[in-house]
């Protein structure tokens, strides 16, 4: 298909992803970027966030797969993206009961005294917890 392109998403527990897509939607520090293809070349700060690709099966659109990532970065060059982000997984995969107590934490570390690179480890933390809850907002009413 002519208006697709590769895409590999790389996580620190393997490939999350790769093959061609026809959309990318990645989460960026000022905003969702959308990636289509011919985009033009640039790198990115990958946020944590939701991202959502949209695959190419027997050329047609297939079905959406939403994810959930950790900070990174994104290569965009000829027709092809490598995303290398900390944490990659799907919503279901989300143990909603640990990125609550990870939250917890994270919210009573940033209330303690620290020094200001304890302060933004905090911060990166509940960062994480709060887009993994939210990406299994649906998922559970509990949250």
């Amino acid at each position: 298909m002519t208006n697709s392109f590769y895409i590999k998403v790389i996580s620190t527990s393997g490939v999350f992803y790769q093959g061609h897509v026809l959309n990318a939607i990645i989460p960026a520090f000022d905003g969702q970027k959308g990636i289509q293809a011919h985009h033009e070349d640039m790198v990115i700060a990958i946020s944590d966030g939701p991202l959502r690709l949209q695959p190419v099966i027997d050329d047609k659109p297939g079905e959406w797969i939403e994810a959930v990532c950790g900070r990174g970065m994104a290569w965009i060059a000829n027709n092809r993206v490598q995303l290398v982000v900390q944490t990659c997984e799907k919503p279901e995969e989300i143990d909603i009961l640990r990125a609550q107590e990870a939250a917890e934490r994270a919210k009573e570390q940033m209330r303690q005294k620290q020094s200001i690179q304890e302060y933004y480890h905090s911060q990166a933390a509940m960062s994480r917890a709060m887009a993994r809850l939210k990406a299994v907002s649906g998922k559970s009413k509990d949250i």
